[in-house]
């Protein structure tokens, strides 16, 4: 293969530079959020998430979600999801419940890009939507672009 040297040379600063990377915004949040709802109503309340206002390294986040629910056949948590306004994408994670699970509660550690609000949204069997939300600030960022 004969490729010119010219063309070499120019392509090579265009490998170099990092890819654009996409960054969440409130807009896409609620976009996400009408996802996950179908466009239905949230209502705040039965939504329990605990994080800490202020998080020192957003490397990884200890973030729980509790639901007030009887996880009963006829009144249960289908789904708990967390979503974000800074991160890199606005939908973090999905957890699946059935009656059967005992108990709504998601518990894990998430990235945080930056200061931002958190949103944690329960699905309920009868079709309702609940969530709780926090105001997180980070002094030390994750995800960040490059």
């Amino acid at each position: 293969m004969n490729t010119p040297r010219r063309l070499l040379l120019l392509a090579a600063p265009t490998l170099l530079l990092p890819p654009a990377t996409a960054r969440a915004s409130p807009e896409a949040m609620a976009a996400a959020l009408r996802e996950f709802t179908g466009g239905a109503a949230v209502t705040p309340g039965r939504v329990a998430m605990d994080i800490s206002p202020l998080v020192e390294n957003g490397n990884t986040v200890p973030l729980s979600v509790i639901v007030d629910s009887p996880m009963s056949e006829a009144d249960h948590v289908s789904a708990i999801a967390i979503f974000n306004e800074r991160n890199p994408q606005p939908h973090v994670i999905t957890a699946h419940y059935s009656p059967r699970s005992g108990q709504a509660l998601l518990a894990t550690h998430i990235r945080l890009a930056t200061s931002q609000r958190l949103l944690a949204v329960a699905a309920l069997s009868d079709g309702t939507f609940w969530s709780d939300s926090a105001q997180v600030i980070v002094t030390l960022a994750a995800c960040l672009e490059g």
